[in-house]
């Protein structure tokens, strides 16, 4: 019993003596739920910054890699031009092919290739049975068609001088008169027909229309022949004058005069050079190539040269300002006219600058600017088709990695 009372009492004073908790107040709890989102939403910004510096990043990382990448060179000075040569093409003065303008068979032909003719000279006979015939008929009606003409202007004469003494009724005598107009126009009409049907039968022979030589001959004997543009027989060229085709740069057209002399010159002449004359241009520039046809007349009495092929063209050219070389690779194609690209260095780097260029002359692996470049500019040599004004490019040094620093 003691015991127990010792532990009842030992109980009671430890409740006695231990301190009561005092509640969490209020505002205690919402500085810490304060304290708490501060420091989430400072790990969030945290977070979110270093997500938008990488995205940042990459997107510059990016745009550089698309960056295409371009070779560049100095705008290389070119020579003075005072000889300008062109290439042109040789034709002859005149140029026909022959064709039928009647149908049967070819009865003989009588002159082969190589062959000169003169205008007028028979080159071939057509036999023409059916024609013939058709002639044949055609004169027996206008015979029938002149006997019946002649009749009715009979007869109206007799009722026109038989009415007069009232020995014939007027209505007969228009009935007879008015026949006599008839047959006379079926006169007129049958002649046009026999008129027609001789021309046709005159060609049956086909004659040279000018002095020249036959360069094709495409029919033989007993061939079935077609009148009309579907089959050809001969073909004609005149070729004691040549015309020589070219086109001369815009740069140089100015200096250009009808009746100047200009020297030709042949890959299967070597060393020999051809006078010919300037006889006309097209007056009006190819929006196209830039250039202006030109005609040049050149001698060929003695045969040497041939129609279809290729002459040089020496021109005496005008004095122009300086020149640069460039690959024909590096001339962009655009509505706005030729244009180069070169490269200029700017606050975002090296970017693309299209200038507009005037070309002279073109060998087909490097063009001429004569106007467009200067000697520092810089430029692409194989710019690509998408390429546009301030696009940022990367510089490919020679040797060296692709590298976005402005310069050479």
């Amino acid at each position: 019993m003691n015991q127990e009372s010792n532990s009842n009492l030992q109980s009671a004073k430890s409740h006695e003596t231990a301190p009561e908790q005092e509640p969490i107040s209020p505002r205690k709890a919402v500085v810490v739920l304060a304290l708490v989102l501060l420091i989430f939403g400072i790990f969030a910004a945290v977070g979110i910054l270093r997500r938008i510096h990488a995205e940042s990043a990459l997107s510059q990382q990016t745009n550089e890699n698309a960056a295409p990448t371009v070779t560049v060179a100095p705008a290389q000075a070119g020579a003075p031009v005072d000889n300008l040569v062109l290439p042109g093409n040789v034709t002859a003065f005149t140029d026909a092919p022959i064709y039928a303008r009647t149908d049967g068979y070819l009865l003989h032909w009588y002159f082969d290739i190589g062959a000169k003719v003169k205008k007028g000279d028979l080159l071939a006979v057509i036999d023409t049975p059916e024609l013939d015939k058709q002639v044949a008929q055609a004169q027996a009606d206008l015979v029938t068609a002149q006997t019946n003409a002649g009749n009715a202007k009979v007869q109206a004469d007799r009722y026109t001088g038989l009415v007069k003494s009232d020995a014939v009724s007027q209505f007969d005598t228009d009935t007879y008169t008015t026949q006599a107009a008839s047959t006379a126009s079926a006169v007129k009409s049958a002649q046009a027909n026999l008129q027609r049907l001789l021309e046709m039968q005159s060609f049956e022979k086909v004659y040279a229309p000018f002095d020249g030589v036959v360069t094709a001959r495409a029919v033989d004997t007993g061939q079935l022949i077609s009148q009309g543009a579907s089959s050809e027989l001969f073909h004609m060229q005149a070729i004691t004058t040549l015309r020589v085709y070219t086109n001369v740069p815009e740069l140089y057209s100015q200096g250009l005069k009808r009746g100047m002399k200009i020297d030709l010159t042949y890959p299967e002449h070597p060393g020999t050079t051809f006078e010919g004359t300037l006889v006309r241009t097209a007056d009006a520039i190819d929006p196209t190539s830039r250039t202006l046809l030109t005609e040049i007349d050149v001698e060929n009495r003695g045969g040497e040269l041939l129609p279809g092929s290729l002459a040089q063209v020496h021109l005496k050219a005008l004095a122009t300002g300086p020149t640069f070389i460039v690959p024909a690779a590096a001339l962009i194609f655009r509505r706005e006219g030729m244009q180069v690209s070169t490269v200029v260095d700017s606050d975002k780097g090296t970017v693309a600058h299209l200038v507009s260029v005037v070309i002279g002359v073109d060998d087909g692996a490097n063009v001429q600017i004569v106007s467009g470049l200067g000697p520092n500019d810089r430029v692409i040599q194989d710019p690509p088709d998408s390429l546009i004004e301030g696009e940022k490019v990367t510089v490919e040094k020679p040797g060296n990695s692709p590298s976005t620093a402005g310069g050479l």
